[in-house]
């Protein structure tokens, strides 16, 4: 089912780029209407470049727009508002409910902003203050409001009757608040239904309530909400005042905008980067992890170059070196990428670090013994030379030694240092292994070989 909607998805980029004029456009795009989930046409945006992205924007039905608008990247958002006219931004804005205000609140310039504002009503207005007394990496800024809060006074049939009305997505349970406005209790709302209509609903409250704290760390409350095996949970401020609910649709959504965050961090790119953002905007964002490669490559180089005299001496060392750094660097990678998600997920601690270690160290010990043979037969066969044989097959098992060690030390260090492991730990580690690749082959050549 999913493949079938990426092919979908792809199908229409593929007939609008190809499209001749925009009637065809329009035509494509009315079809599109019927055949795209509602969650695709932020996709289908950010896909296109951007002498397209204005014709199909205008095909959007107005709902569309907004939601659009709403889940597109911040990159593609921002080219966006500054094709658009101020008119039409502010028409787009005047749609936005508090939710969508907040979620994209950083994101947009303050004149947008300070109009979207201004266009809620007194209610949601006071709710957006209140999301902005907490960070942005807290739960307390990113809380559902469409919930049911009642009385713990009220009786059954006055709260059965709240059903009529229709619920929210992911409800399942009535918030029930004393007259300070702190939480004392949660109905489930099939209990509800099955209850006396005169019996008050404190009698059917809950034995636990399960709560969040406003100030919880945002990563951490998405855990507890996917774990929990509800749909949502209460969120109280420090006095146990009931503020909101986070919903498993959010915690979902945060969980997911992690694990992008790590593959694009990984790769020394932005978050937010557009897929069609300028030559000059691209170029800015990758140059500087090209920059400190650079630094790193040529330190790597400059401990080569202690080993000048042992490369004009023996060719064959400089012929494969190039295996050597490249065996570490992939073994020390894999490493490194089992550990950053560990760590991503909770699940190293300094208890287990030492065993993962040790499991590490065998990893790349049986496998260095494996390919150290491997390559060493090669090189005899290559070269008919049993000593650099022998040379480049202890420098391969020392260097996938040292990989599968740094590939757990250099995330687990670069962690209690409060920096990303998947933004710099792929650079650090591949410095580590060319190091230390080089130094003990040629230095090994220069001992046995001259």
């Amino acid at each position: 089912m999913l493949e079938n909607a990426i092919d979908k998805l792809s199908l229409v980029i593929d007939e609008i780029l190809i499209a001749e004029d925009t009637q065809e456009i329009a035509e494509i795009m009315l079809s599109a209407n019927e055949t795209l989930a509602a969650d695709q046409f932020s996709l289908l945006i950010e896909a296109l470049p951007q002498n397209k992205r204005l014709t199909v924007w205008a095909t959007y039905p107005e709902a569309m727009q907004k939601a659009a608008f709403v889940d597109m990247g911040q990159a593609t958002r921002t080219s966006l508002i500054e094709t658009l006219s101020d008119d039409e931004c502010f028409e787009l804005l005047a749609q936005l409910d508090v939710d969508e205000v907040i979620e994209i609140a950083e994101e947009i310039p303050s004149r947008l902003l300070k109009y979207a504002i201004k266009n809620l009503d007194d209610s949601q207005r006071e709710l957006y203050q209140q999301a902005q007394q907490f960070s942005v990496d807290s739960v307390g800024h990113w809380l559902d409001y469409n919930y049911v809060r009642v009385s713990e006074k009220l009786k059954v049939t006055s709260a059965q009757l709240l059903l009529q009305k229709g619920l929210a997505p992911y409800t399942e349970d009535f918030y029930a608040v004393n007259k300070e406005g702190i939480l004392t209790g949660t109905v489930a709302i099939n209990t509800l239904l099955q209850s006396d209509g005169e019996t008050t609903l404190k009698e059917l409250f809950s034995p636990e309530i399960t709560r969040l704290n406003a100030n919880e760390d945002l990563n951490i409350a998405a855990e507890a909400v996917i774990l929990s095996g509800k749909m949502a949970l209460a969120v109280v401020d420090e006095n146990g005042h009931f503020l909101g609910r986070f919903t498993i649709e959010t915690a979902y959504q945060v969980k997911q905008e992690s694990q992008e965050s790590q593959i694009t961090t990984a790769a020394g790119l932005s978050n937010d980067e557009d897929l069609f953002s300028s030559v000059r905007t691209s170029a800015k964002n990758r140059g500087i992890w090209l920059g400190i490669n650079l630094l790193t490559a040529f330190l790597a180089s400059w401990f080569i170059g202690f080993f000048e005299a042992t490369l004009q001496q023996v060719v064959a060392l400089a012929v494969l070196m190039p295996v050597v750094a490249s065996m570490g660097g992939v073994s020390g990678s894999q490493t490194l990428t089992v550990i950053v998600r560990g760590l991503a997920l909770g699940q190293i601690t300094e208890q287990n670090r030492k065993v993962l270690l040790r499991k590490e160290l065998k990893v790349g010990g049986l496998n260095g013994i494996i390919w150290s043979i491997v390559i060493g037969a090669i090189t005899y066969f290559w070269f008919d030379n049993l000593v650099l044989s022998l040379v480049i097959a202890l420098a391969i098992l020392l260097n996938l030694l040292t990989a599968a060690a740094s590939g757990v030390m250099i995330p687990a260090l670069l962690n209690k240092l409060k920096i990303d492991p998947a933004l710099s730990g792929a650079v650090i580690l591949t410095t580590v292994t060319d190091i230390v690749g080089f130094v003990v082959f040629l230095g090994l050549g220069s001992l046995l070989l001259l």
